[in-house]
């Protein structure tokens, strides 16, 4: 879907010069496993989200990966090992940040493999509002990822410390508000249930009177 009065080449020409950083190194220590490759919907969870964003226009696709990750470079993103292994989200931003700035990137978009609901729709919407600063997305006054980087933040991308990433950069930046239910991030296997949960219905159609 594309936000209205939007022409697709017009959509897409907003993409010119704008790479993904797709992260999907996490440890998976709270949900007891290797979550990315945990089925969802019939189909491994990092999938959801890697396979959203691969259609989308971007100039180039970065996923920076653990060693439990459905295989990315099918879907047509240049893959880069997390090193050390189950390194903080910092490090891997900054790998992918580096990766962005080498090929010229005028900007990045970072996304999380275990946010399987956030729809193709909001990714149109942040890239429409990108003012070549930076721009978020909010869930009940939360700010949060997707988020996009213009390259003047890249420098600072990169010394980042800790497991919140960009979070930081993001402070009063502005955003695109999104539905809680499709913000849900898949820590723990309750959340995996719930994502099933939103899925299944998502899919259900509402059934006529009498029928």
């Amino acid at each position: 879907m594309i936000p209205p009065r939007m022409s697709l080449p017009a959509a897409d020409r907003l993409f010119t010069g704008i790479a993904l950083v797709l992260l999907a190194g996490g440890q998976s220590s709270r949900f007891g496993g290797p979550k990315l490759i945990a089925p969802l919907g019939g189909r491994p969870l990092a999938l959801h989200a890697a396979g959203m964003l691969a259609a989308l226009p971007f100039a180039a696709r970065y996923a920076v990966v653990g060693p439990d990750v459905p295989d990315l470079a099918a879907l047509g993103y240049q893959t880069m090992p997390l090193s050390p292994p189950g390194a903080l989200q910092a490090q891997s931003l900054a790998l992918g940040v580096a990766a962005a700035a080498a090929g010229s990137a005028r900007a990045i978009l970072v996304a999380l493999a275990d946010m399987p609901l956030v729809p193709a729709a909001h990714i149109h919407a942040l890239v429409s509002r990108f003012n070549g600063d930076r721009i978020a997305t909010s869930a009940d006054g939360v700010i949060l990822p997707p988020a996009i980087f213009g390259a003047a933040h890249f420098p600072a991308l990169t010394t980042l410390d800790g497991d919140r990433g960009g979070a930081v950069r993001l402070k009063g930046a502005p955003a695109v508000a999104m539905d809680a239910s499709l913000a849900l991030d898949v820590d723990r296997p309750e959340d995996l249930a719930r994502a099933e949960s939103l899925l299944q219905r998502a899919f259900v159609t509402p059934r006529k009177r009498g029928s």
